[in-house]
């Protein structure tokens, strides 16, 4: 084998130019493909991490709820929360795996700036503060984008987070700071007839008269006490606006709620219809003095790969806890569907590259091994002559294309992990289709040791293949006419 393997080596750098340029083939091939491996690893790492931290591994909800009740959650509700809750917290099972454990309350209702004259209809989320700010700390992967701080954490009761195109539409851009928010265009009012003699005159002499003194005068006057602007307090309301929403019984129920700021929801539909508030309050808006309910109870795993067993402790624990509500365990796939399909479309786009990358592997090392063979083919009848067997030919060349396979491989890996080290270090940024948030563009093929080692033994097999029929092609000819070969 050694002897083999040697001669193949030597063979190989005969004809170096050749050799040279199959082997960048293969190792450009390589790279592409784990370039890309990388670029769509990270991107469903990411946004694994994003659905987790924003709704956790698993969810527990009414049965129905997931297709039926985000229309109606007082009917789809679950009505020991707590106690499921609390259940949870305790278990020693469940303790090693769970991180949070926190309530949500979803419904549908209709946002006003009505000093604005202004309303759209919104989806409401009420969260536990502190616990979403637990959520947002993990990171399990490393991912680039860090979550902004839950600026409610703290706040009062009637604070409230705005989407950024709920705050567009609700005239708040000013109010909240939001950059890139354009005005709309109002019509302009129909000209009229021109103002009366007697009228213009009057309003001529309005303006005219001495203005009375801004607020900002008289404290001046004062001796400037609050001339200097006293730094705002934490959580400080930036805007008012009102929240209506169906009561439990059928009636409406309208809140006043202080927006604190407007949060990029990642995608313009949710970012248009998003407003989160404090669980107390979503509550309270919705359930008024009835029992108070969830619809639906996050849980945040430590690690991702301890969900299926996580999943059939907390099915247990349901069935022993609340054994008379129909409830339903979900987890973050089932409640995205869009990771899944997005998973998908980007596997079905690396099968296709690495069957065209393929393809031209197999035909450079096919035609690289068939001109070796054209021109020694003297040399093999010679080998014949003395005595090595057909086996000992198809082994010389196949050997020679596991060489290039391997050696492609070797400079593919290693020219992918250079680049991906460059293109993270540039910091670059890129807009994903249906986003509102630019996110951070990085390659993950460092610690892609699935990805690394499919491509390599896919790229190796493919060469081996490539030079097996040059090989047995070589070894089927017949000694004289080898020999006569000019």
């Amino acid at each position: 084998m050694n002897q083999t393997l040697s001669l193949a080596l030597r063979n190989l750098l005969r004809n170096r130019r050749r050799s040279l340029a199959t082997l960048l083939a293969l190792a450009i091939g390589a790279a592409s493909l784990l370039l890309f491996g990388g670029y769509t690893a990270d991107i469903r790492l990411a946004m694994l991490t994003e659905y987790v931290r924003n709704g956790g591994h698993l969810q527990i909800q009414h049965r129905d709820y997931f297709l039926y009740g985000s229309g109606n959650p007082t009917a789809y509700a679950i009505r020991q929360n707590r106690r499921i809750e609390q259940a949870i917290a305790e278990d020693p099972a469940l303790r090693g795996w769970v991180t949070v454990v926190t309530p949500m309350l979803q419904f549908g209702g209709v946002a006003g700036n009505y000093d604005a004259g202004v309303s759209r209809t919104v989806i409401g989320t009420g969260l536990i503060a502190a616990d979403v700010t637990r959520m947002r700390q993990w990171n399990e992967f490393g991912s680039a984008q860090v979550s902004p701080p839950y600026v409610l954490d703290g706040a009062p009761a009637d604070a409230a987070i705005v989407g950024t195109g709920v705050a567009r539409v609700l005239l708040l851009c000013a109010a909240l700071n939001i950059t890139n928010c354009p005005k709309p265009e109002t019509e302009k009012a129909p000209k009229g007839p021109s103002l009366d003699a007697d009228i213009a005159a009057l309003a001529d002499l309005e303006s005219k008269a001495p203005s009375k003194p801004s607020s900002k005068a008289q404290d001046k006057g004062r001796g400037g006490a609050s001339a200097i602007a006293a730094p705002a307090p934490p959580h400080a309301p930036k805007a008012k606006i009102e929240l209506l929403s169906g009561h439990g019984r059928g009636s409406p129920n309208v809140a006043a709620l202080y927006v604190q700021a407007a949060e990029n929801q990642g995608t313009k539909e949710l970012d248009d219809i998003a407003i989160v508030l404090q669980f107390q309050q979503a509550q309270q808006l919705v359930f008024g003095r009835s029992e108070p309910r969830a619809t639906a109870i996050m849980v945040q795993l430590a690690r991702t790969a301890d969900l299926p067993v996580a999943r059939e402790a907390l099915k247990a624990l349901i069935a022993r806890v609340a054994p008379d509500e129909p409830l339903a365990l979900l987890d973050f796939i089932e409640l995205n569907p869009f990771y899944t399909q997005t998973v998908q479309l980007f596997d079905t786009i690396f099968g296709f590259i690495f069957t065209l990358i393929g393809g031209i592997v197999l035909f450079t090392v096919t035609n690289t091994m068939n001109a070796a063979v054209v021109e020694r083919t003297t040399e093999i009848g010679t080998l014949r002559a003395v005595g090595l067997r057909q086996a000992g030919i198809r082994q010389l060349f196949v050997t020679e294309g596991l060489v290039l396979g391997m050696a492609g491989a070797v400079a593919g890996i290693t020219s992918a992990l250079v680049i991906s080290w460059i293109v993270n270090s540039l910091q670059l940024t890129w807009l994903p289709p249906g986003g509102s948030e630019r996110l951070p563009l990085t390659v993950r093929v460092w610690g892609q040791g699935g990805m690394i080692a499919l491509t390599a033994v896919g790229l190796v097999v493919i060469a081996a293949l490539s030079a097996w029929w040059p090989a047995r092609r070589a070894a089927q000819l017949k000694i004289v006419d080898a020999l006569r070969h000019i």
